[in-house]
């Protein structure tokens, strides 16, 4: 019986055009990174009869070829770039040009052996508006650090001025955010769910509700994975290394982290308990609100997949645990 191969191909994506390579075959193509170009990636994609296509990350300059290809039916593959290099490390690859890469991700895009279902294409546009709101975030703490050190009266002022509007701007953008989300039943539903848990304050649900796509839909070990929140061990030989965290969705974990501290100390019984038990085992206050963060998004899940609001004290009647 002849065996069913699925034919690969991997994208090189720069600022103004796309590299393109078959796995397996010396056919190349590129194309220009715009909506014309995208049609021409498309047609020669379906002549060449590829199913499968891989396409590294590269600062949101590769999301309207990926919109396109997984509404032609395409299957897209995002890779970070740090799963390329480290294919081409595997391969001992150590030449490196847009050519050389377009046919390493189609390589990689072979290799891969589970594929993951695509995002809501609807959570994109939140998730750049989020990002937007985050960033304006970060422009208030740094004016912040420019206020602290001033000692001008009339520059305290015009900081304390951009600061004011800054954060009139957060809270216009913010409240716009939400109200988009709750055009949509059905993520209006999850958002109140993940917002219904204790410690989970309305901006850390919106971010799990974007940020998280996956949540209620897979297992608290995978949850906390993603968002890099789980402990690996650190073991060779005869040394026990520190268990520590790594990877993961850098913003979603720094929404957690946030929330974990007054959730910990004042919203969730089941986290004060958690950080009370971690202290007096002599665990440092970062570690413990580390795994406070870790046991919110625990329950969160739990919560979403159960499809019940969180109760801080569940019923023993109900039968139905926490986390």
């Amino acid at each position: 019986m002849a065996k069913r191969i699925t034919i690969c191909a991997g994208i090189d994506t720069g600022k103004h055009k796309l590299d393109v390579a078959l796995d397996g075959s010396s056919e190349q193509l590129q194309v220009k990174n715009t909506a014309e170009g995208h049609q021409e990636l498309v047609e020669w994609l379906k002549r060449h009869k590829v199913k499968r296509v891989g396409i590294e990350a590269s600062g949101g300059y590769e999301q309207a070829a990926v919109a396109e290809l997984r509404r032609k039916r395409f299957v897209v593959v995002l890779f970070q770039p740090a799963q390329v290099r480290a294919y081409a490390t595997f391969l001992l690859q150590w030449a490196k040009n847009d050519k050389i890469d377009a046919a390493l991700i189609a390589a990689c895009t072979a290799a891969v052996k589970k594929i993951h279902s695509a995002p809501d294409p609807r959570l994109q546009p939140f998730a750049e508006h989020l990002t937007m709101i985050d960033q304006i975030q970060e422009d208030i703490a740094k004016l912040k650090n420019r206020l602290e050190s001033c000692r001008n009266e009339r520059i305290q002022k015009l900081w304390k001025e951009q600061i004011a509007l800054l954060a009139k701007h957060k809270r216009a953008e913010f409240k716009a955010l939400v109200a988009a989300i709750r055009k949509h039943r059905d993520l209006a539903a999850r958002l109140d769910l993940i917002y219904s848990v204790g410690g989970s304050g309305l901006p850390t649900a919106v971010a799990i509700l974007v940020r998280m796509p996956e949540i209620g839909q897979i297992t608290r070990e995978q949850a906390a994975a993603l968002a890099g929140l789980a402990p690996y061990d650190d073991d060779s030989g005869d040394r026990v290394g520190a268990r520590h965290i790594d990877g993961g969705r850098e913003r979603l974990r720094r929404a957690l982290y946030t929330a974990a501290r007054p959730a910990s100390f004042r919203w969730n019984p089941q986290l004060m308990a958690l950080y009370s038990r971690l202290i007096a085992a002599g665990k440092g206050h970062k570690r413990a609100l580390v795994a406070c963060a870790r046991k919110l998004l625990v329950i969160i899940n739990a919560v979403v997949a159960r499809g019940t609001p969180w109760l801080a004290e569940p019923s023993k009647a109900a039968g139905l645990p926490a986390t």
